[in-house]
């Protein structure tokens, strides 16, 4: 086992960095963080030391226990397993279910598509409209499916992974200028989301890599 506490590596910036330090809040857990500019010195995750760690070259990257994982949602998971209060995942296996498929929905549906590393292929004229349509493309998807799954939060009144998933997103869409008029439930979960203090400690404007033009 690891001695010593966990330590993260995370780009304040990083919407799948603040699923992990959103669930790390929760869970109460002491951590250390390492921060991992990825648009300096032409990006930090592409050093020898950070690819020995992920050779995907991405944030989050999580030491705990004697291992080291990456992938946002298997780090979750991973948590979830090993120190399981107050659950992500609920125990009635469809709404389990509903909580997968919505985080997989935003974490393999959207976010890839508007990725730094892709929209740096689109071209920087085209990065603006490219990332509009694959986020508004995958909201116009998840308000619908949230009209038969969402309580308070995405899945009935619990928080749970898929919400963790949910306002990295959000605040994804509000940089790149999406207009959320159209995702009343999703606009009201993120709401509710934010006003709760493990997403308000984790958020991207209060990481100790944060700019000093971007804190809050």
């Amino acid at each position: 086992m690891q001695v010593g506490k966990p330590i993260l590596y995370s780009y304040f910036r990083s919407s799948c960095s603040w699923r992990v330090r959103i669930a790390l809040a929760l869970k109460n857990m002491d951590y250390e963080m390492i921060t991992i500019n990825l648009t300096k010195d032409g990006g930090q995750q592409f050093s020898e030391e950070f690819q020995a760690l992920n050779p995907m070259k991405q944030v989050p990257v999580l030491k705990i226990d004697g291992i080291t994982i990456g992938q946002s949602l298997a780090i979750i998971e991973y948590l979830e397993e090993t120190r399981p209060t107050p659950r992500l995942l609920p125990q009635d296996p469809k709404k389990r279910a509903h909580v997968r498929m919505i985080s997989h929905l935003l974490a393999s549906g959207i976010q890839p598509l508007q990725n730094l590393s892709v929209l740096k292929q689109v071209g920087q004229e085209n990065q603006l409209t490219w990332a509009q349509q694959a986020i508004s493309s995958g909201f116009n998807a998840l308000e619908q499916i949230l009209q038969s799954t969402a309580g308070k939060y995405c899945v009935g009144d619990e928080v749970s992974m898929a919400d963790l998933c949910l306002a990295p997103q959000v605040a994804n869409a509000d940089r790149f200028k999406v207009d959320l008029t159209p995702y009343p439930t999703i606009s009201r979960i993120n709401k509710s989301l934010l006003a709760l203090e493990a997403f308000q400690v984790s958020h991207p404007c209060r990481q100790p890599d944060t700019p000093p033009e971007l804190r809050a």
